[in-house]
């Protein structure tokens, strides 16, 4: 890895996740996005950023590369390592996904990886975290590219496609093999069926304001999170005006906070990151929100769900 990451002296390790930039051309709007990057990453000072999906406009831009080079400058000044996964915007213009990650790769402080050609998708790829007393891995980061948009008879968002579902699988079986059952967190742009499933059974923390966009088709990933045991959280965007948490089966789906002033929000609902926290050697994650204000957002609202299905 170009910058090893490491659990700090105090044994945290502490991640930014913006979302849903959408960075157009260095617009007045993408400029309060960068403001707000550099709020959040001025007041966290985190030992990463993740970027999870629809980083830039895609369409909406003249030259994508340009437009990724100023969405990240931020980062990139202040020498924080970043991965990034797409959405299903970022590709839409004159860029494709492998393009795109090649021109990502040539920032300095870029962990992004294309991943296995054999496997669907662009940006498959797992990022260690470093123990403080040696150099063996202590957590995991997986990055999963969830695709954009169906190429099949069935409407709507795609999903994360079965033979990327097993590269997990057979990646988690490795980890466990070579360093235990160590804590592990997963990064994609559109959220799980599951993410419905959440809200609608458990108490959840933070707000639900639109429809939660996920693929029709379920593929299994959440079941297979489950089975292999080491993810304790999902970090998702694509809705920009959800960011709620809610643990499912003991892993905490999560919803980033909206990041971009270029796309839609909405009025009150202030635009900022999810900040992640973990603590080397503990099977749990802190998670706070951190605004475009400068302020900090601690989720206390929570939602009671209507009433739960009967178990049988």
């Amino acid at each position: 890895m170009r910058h090893p990451l490491r659990f700090r002296e105090d044994g945290t390790f502490t991640i930014a996740q913006f979302t849903d930039t959408h960075w157009h051309n260095g617009e007045p709007a993408d400029l309060r996005t960068r403001e707000l990057i550099e709020t959040v990453l001025d007041a966290e000072k985190p030992d990463l950023v993740a970027l999870t999906g629809d980083n830039i406009a895609g369409g909406g831009c003249k030259d994508p590369a340009e437009s990724m080079r100023q969405l990240v400058q931020a980062i990139e000044e202040r020498r924080i390592p970043w991965a990034a996964v797409f959405g299903n915007h970022d590709d839409e213009g004159s860029l494709r996904r492998m393009a795109l990650i090649e021109e990502q790769q040539q920032s300095d402080m870029c962990l992004s990886e294309p991943g296995p050609a054999d496997v669907s998708g662009v940006g498959n790829y797992v990022v260690r975290i470093a123990r403080r007393s040696d150099h063996e891995t202590g957590a995991a980061l997986y990055f999963i590219d969830s695709n954009s948009y169906t190429e099949t008879s069935v409407d709507g968002y795609g999903w994360v496609r079965r033979d990327q579902v097993e590269w997990y699988v057979s990646t988690a079986r490795n980890l466990r093999g070579e360093a235990g059952l160590i804590p592990a967190l997963a990064f994609f742009h559109i959220p799980l069926p599951e993410y419905d499933d959440v809200w609608d059974m458990h108490p959840c923390v933070g707000v639900k304001q639109e429809a939660v966009c996920c693929p029709r088709i379920n593929t299994g990933l959440f079941a297979a999170f489950h089975e292999c045991g080491d993810v304790l959280g999902t970090f998702v965007g694509h809705d920009h005006v959800n960011d709620y948490d809610g643990m499912l089966h003991g892993i905490r789906l999560c919803y980033g906070r909206g990041s971009g002033f270029a796309t839609y929000g909405r009025e009150g609902f202030l635009h900022g990151s999810r900040i992640i926290r973990l603590r080397e050697g503990v099977r749990e994650f802190e998670s706070w929100m951190r605004l475009e204000d400068g302020s900090r957002e601690d989720q206390t609202s929570v939602h009671e769900p209507e009433g739960r299905p009967a178990r049988r």
